[in-house]
């Protein structure tokens, strides 16, 4: 059955609105998708703060004529949903990637990182970054770590010192 014209308007005008508040956004196909396995990536992309959204490809392409955006449009090819995320990108592309390796039907087609085209390289290499509280644990170690030898160094002398004095006890 088609889409009305005035239903195709409202779910331009809502892409619009989706794709200018979301920092990324991630092509991914879901050809052979099962329901139950789209319904976990739902699920799980809720937790992570994002959307998961499926339009026809003319839609999408139309609500991006809009924005602006730099860069080579990746090819969308196949079925194609969206996945809209403000927040936690690093976090939402580890989950993709998980979930990917688990459901092999699902691939990345490419996305939108702050207005540029991206490719599903640069969205795989985006799950690799570790997380803000062990970025944060790496900085805490950098800024400790000549503090921690300058205090090993000064302590050097009074340990030899007393292994000195512990031998000539004996």
């Amino acid at each position: 059955m088609p889409i009305t014209r005035q239903k195709k308007e409202t779910i331009l005008q809502g892409l619009t609105g989706q794709f200018k508040k979301a920092q990324m956004v991630i092509f991914v196909n879901f050809h052979g998708l099962s329901t139950t396995a789209t319904r976990k990536l739902r699920t799980l992309l809720r937790i992570t703060g994002s959307q998961y959204k499926v339009a026809k490809k003319t839609l999408i392409k139309k609500a991006m004529e809009a924005l602006n955006i730099v860069g080579d449009m990746p090819n969308l090819e196949g079925e194609i949903a969206l996945i809209f995320g403000a927040d936690n990108l690093p976090v939402i592309a580890k989950n993709l990637v998980k979930f990917i390796k688990e459901h092999k039907e699902l691939t990345i087609s490419g996305g939108i990182l702050e207005n540029k085209f991206i490719g599903p390289k640069i969205v795989s290499e985006l799950a690799t970054i570790p997380t803000r509280e062990v970025l944060l644990a790496r900085l805490v170690y950098i800024i400790n770590s000549p503090i921690q030898g300058v205090v090993v160094t000064l302590n050097g002398p009074v340990r030899n010192f007393i292994s000195v004095l512990s031998q000539i006890k004996k």
